[in-house]
This record gives C-alpha cells, sequence and structure tokens, in this order.
C-alpha cells in the first residue's frame, strides 16, 4: 500500500472513525453499562466487564480530545506552517504529559497498579542529553517509559518506533509533529534505518532522551527463537549461544544502539527494564489479567559516556554484556503468572 493512501486511510477514516465511535459510546453507555454489569456475575474476576468497559470508554475520550485540540494547535499554527516549531513542540509535548497523568492516574485506580522504581532518582540526575534503551515486552511498556520520563524525570522524548502504531490516530499526528520516527520492522530494500536514528539522536538538548528498543519489537518466544536463528544465518554462532541462553529478552540488534551512539558523542546512556506486562501481549492476555493487583517495577542503570567503549565491535559486546544482565534481573523479579 502506497504511502499517500496509508495517510488518508489514517487521517481521513481511521481517525473520524474513532471519534464517531466514542461519541456512540457515550449516547449509547447506559445499554453498555447494562450489559457489562449483567455479564460481571458470569465472568471470572472481580467486574471484569466493567473494568474494561471504563477503561476502552475512557481511552477512546482520550483520543477524540487530543484529537480536537491537535486540529486547534494545528489551525493555530498557520495551518502546519510553524506546527514543528520549538514553541509547538513543547506544547505537544505538555499536551501528552497531562494526558498520560491523568490516564495513568485512572488507569492504576481501576487495576489497582503499583509501579515502583529502582535506580537513579529524578532529582540526582543532571541536565544533558542521554540515550534509553528499554526492553520491550508488551505494548504497555512503551506508554510506562514515556510516562515516567515526561512526567517523573521531566525528559522530551524522542522515540524511535514501528511504523503499526502509527495507526493510532493521535500517537500518529503527535509523533508526526515532535522529532520521532516510526520505523518498519520489514525496511523496503535500500531503506536506511540506522541513518534515519542518527537523524533523530542527533543535536539532542539538555532535557531530550532519545527512546530506542534494541529488540527491535515485544518479546515473544517465537520473536526469540528467528532472532537466534537470525544470528545462527549471518554466521554468529557465539551471539547465538548467548542469546539461547537469555530466556527473558531478544538478542539486541546492535545497527540502531551504535548509529545513536556515534550520533550522540555526548550522551550518557540509561538501562531500562521492567516486570509486571511481560505476559500482556495481546488482547486476551489484557481480558485475562485485567482486574487482578499487579506490581510493575521499573529499573534504571545509567550508564556514564566514559565506561561506553568506542571500538564497534566493543560496543556490540557491550550491549550483549547489558542484555544479560537486564536478562538476570528480570528473571529475579519477574511474577509468577498462576
Amino acid at each position: 500500500m502506497s504511502r499517500p493512501l496509508v495517510w488518508v486511510l489514517r487521517r481521513l477514516v481511521v481517525a473520524p472513525a474513532v471519534v464517531g465511535l466514542t461519541v456512540l459510546m457515550w449516547l449509547t453507555l447506559p445499554g453498555w453499562l447494562l450489559v457489562a454489569a449483567a455479564l460481571s456475575p458470569v465472568l471470572p474476576g472481580r467486574w471484569r466487564a466493567l473494568r474494561v468497559l471504563w477503561l476502552v470508554l475512557l481511552y477512546a475520550t482520550f483520543e477524540t480530545l487530543l484529537l480536537a485540540v491537535l486540529l486547534g494547535l494545528w489551525l493555530a499554527s498557520g495551518f502546519g506552517w510553524r506546527i514543528r516549531s520549538p514553541y509547538f513542540a513543547g506544547i505537544h509535548y505538555d499536551l501528552v504529559q497531562g494526558t498520560l497523568i491523568a490516564f495513568f492516574r485512572e488507569a492504576r485506580r481501576v487495576l489497582a497498579l503499583r509501579i515502583r522504581t529502582d535506580g537513579p532518582q529524578p532529582s540526582r540526575w543532571p541536565d544533558g542529553p542521554v540515550l534509553v534503551m528499554c526492553r520491550h515486552a508488551g505494548p504497555g511498556d512503551s506508554f510506562v517509559l514515556m510516562y515516567a520520563l515526561l512526567h517523573w524525570y521531566h525528559r522530551e522524548p524522542r522515540v524511535v518506533l514501528k511504523n503499526t502504531l502509527a495507526w493510532d490516530p493521535a500517537i500518529d499526528v503527535i509523533l508526526n509533529r515532535v522529532p520521532a520516527r516510526f520505523i518498519s520492522p520489514n525496511p523496503a530494500a535500500g531503506e536506511d534505518l540506522e541513518s534515519h536514528i542518527a537523524s533523530l539522536a542527533t543535536d539532542l538538548d539538555v532535557n531530550d532522551a532519545f527512546v530506542i528498543f534494541p529488540e527491535g519489537g515485544n518479546f515473544t518466544a517465537a520473536r526469540r527463537d528467528r532472532a537466534i536463528a537470525r544470528l545462527r544465518k549471518l554466521g554468529l554462532e557465539r551471539m547465538a549461544v548467548r542469546a539461547e541462553e537469555m530466556i527473558h529478552v531478544l538478542a539486541p540488534r546492535p545497527g540502531g544502539v551504535l548509529a545513536a551512539l556515534d550520533a550522540a558523542p555526548e550522551a550518557d546512556v540509561l538501562m531500562v527494564a521492567h516486570t509486571g506486562l511481560d505476559h500482556l501481549l495481546t488482547v486476551g492476555d489484557l481480558w485475562r489479567e485485567l482486574p487482578m493487583d499487579k506490581q510493575i517495577t521499573m529499573r534504571w542503570w545509567r550508564v556514564a559516556r566514559e565506561e561506553i567503549p568506542a571500538d564497534r565491535e566493543e560496543r556490540i559486546e557491550w550491549l550483549f554484556e547489558w542484555w544479560e544482565r537486564i536478562d538476570d534481573w528480570i528473571e529475579d523479579n519477574r511474577l509468577e503468572v498462576p
């Protein structure tokens, strides 16, 4: 499908459909509440259907309100003339931060969710750009990471993420206005993803945080097997053996990380691991786990720039060693799934 056609579908079909569905849900809310209340006693868990309904309605409502505000900002910027200026970029970051704070407060209440952090406290972080490298284990971890960076650490993220997330209308609009890159997990021939990543990591400000997920996708057993097979196909048997020993993470893909390190030579690195969202990979997983009390634990490690090797091969070794360390931490801190 051509890019212009994809843009038309996202902006002129999907976005209006989300708005229309949200309005329809509010107009018919009494009926939805009756159905959800009737189903709750026969479904496992405590008020499962009502919790799902409320969170879906809440997300759709925030999405619709965001789209309305984003349209207003586009008009105020001179029909998009200054929409990517630093002034409007700051407004967009503030808008995302406020939305995430409001949504997470309610989601934490509904889900009885607790978030615990280990590692450097925000007050101890000196000003300066950072490269954030996070494990990827489900659709929820990206939102939690953005919430933490914006709200707790007062950073403006520049994020590299898969282009499938651009089908969410608000994410599509916002991340096409602030520094970000949507990339394809299967790039077209001749497409230089590392150049895109390097461009995004260039000229970071003192409060910027460049975010990348070195694994290239959410962890699943099938993806883990494919990643190991890919290393063997490339003749990297030693790396394949090490990848087999990591049971909670995928083998990291070093290309994007190396490009970011070269593009931001003054930036320290933050390694991020988490547990609590590991098995929430599908809608079915979310449905089964929703009524249960849950704790998300996030672990942060700050790596000073002088601790990072300069040689390319040594950097690849350094990245693998960190991912092995993260895998060990997850094994020690993960929650058992009943």
